[in-house]
């Protein structure tokens, strides 16, 4: 960021030597890209890297896919090869990395990074959210030394996502990490690499998904829920706050507890339990008694 700036602040001190001041850049379209021109030479500034917008001061490389709608905030840089499409906002302080695509009227709050992520159109990404970001994927040798995994795919979130501040959501190791079209997912959410989630899902806070989970549609996930690797969850399950999924649920239906179970099973469970502690302790109360 630091070096891109010191070049953009370059250029334009270039620029001031010549004579034009920023009030003389346009900002022209040809193959739905911006350069960054002078009105009075006529000549094209291809030899900069990053430009400024003209609509809001951020920095966007000269080779990034950018919509004249689109405003980029101050301290915000878009990188190379990226695709921002109309009405796309990019709050301050973000970071839209190589080969990202954001779709129309989509919404990028503070301080976000993106990388190797498509995300669809009318989108809310809300601050501190980072997708696309290596999983955690490592494995011991035969020597004992811990290995990586490569991270080599993306993330794709659908249409109409919310995406809570300071989630992360890891890209894909053996096929891309998928958010279904209006899921929802509030804030402090991890989802680790390869979880394929359906349309129409609710994540509540601090829940935490492992690696290669595939959930179905309208899921719901209540706070703190946590969920193993490598399990499958059908449509229409809704899981109770704190509950842990060990192994696949297959059936539609409320479910709670650790593990998780149908949410009548464990009423009776934690009805039974209470029974046996009153029992206990009135047992524990009555000898105290007896010997005192």
């Amino acid at each position: 960021m630091q070096v891109a700036a010191r070049r953009a602040l370059k250029a334009f001190q270039l620029l001031s030597e010549r004579g034009c001041t920023l009030g003389q850049l346009v900002v022209s379209r040809s193959n739905h890209r911006l350069l960054a021109t002078s009105s009075d030479e006529g000549t094209s500034i291809d030899s900069l890297e990053f430009v400024q917008c003209h609509n809001g001061g951020g920095l966007f490389h000269k080779s990034a896919c950018i919509d004249p709608t689109v405003r980029i905030e101050t301290g915000a840089i878009v990188h190379p090869d990226s695709v921002l499409d109309a009405d796309v906002h990019v709050g301050s302080g973000t970071i839209v990395g190589p080969s990202v695509s954001i779709g129309k009227s989509t919404k990028v709050g503070y301080n976000v990074v993106l990388s190797n992520c498509t995300v669809g159109l009318f989108c809310v990404v809300h601050s501190g959210v980072c997708i696309g970001q290596d999983g955690f994927g490592f494995l011991v040798d035969e020597q004992g030394h811990v290995e990586k995994k490569p991270q080599v795919l993306h993330v794709r979130i659908g249409d109409h996502v919310e995406i809570g501040a300071n989630t992360c959501i890891d890209r894909g190791s053996w096929r891309d990490t998928v958010i279904g079209d209006h899921t929802k997912i509030d804030n402090l959410v991890q989802i680790g690499h390869n979880v394929v989630i359906g349309k129409c899902c609710m994540l509540c806070g601090q829940v935490g998904i492992a690696g290669s989970v595939t959930m179905g549609d309208y899921v719901t996930l209540g706070g703190r829920v946590a969920v193993r690797d490598h399990v499958s969850i059908a449509s229409k399950v809704r899981l109770a706050a704190n509950s842990s999924v060990t192994k696949d649920i297959v059936e539609s239906g409320d479910y709670g507890g650790f593990p998780a179970v149908p949410i009548h099973e464990w009423r009776r469970q934690s009805a039974k339990l209470r029974r046996f502690l009153s029992v206990q302790i009135g047992l524990r109360s009555a000898s105290s008694l007896k010997f005192g």
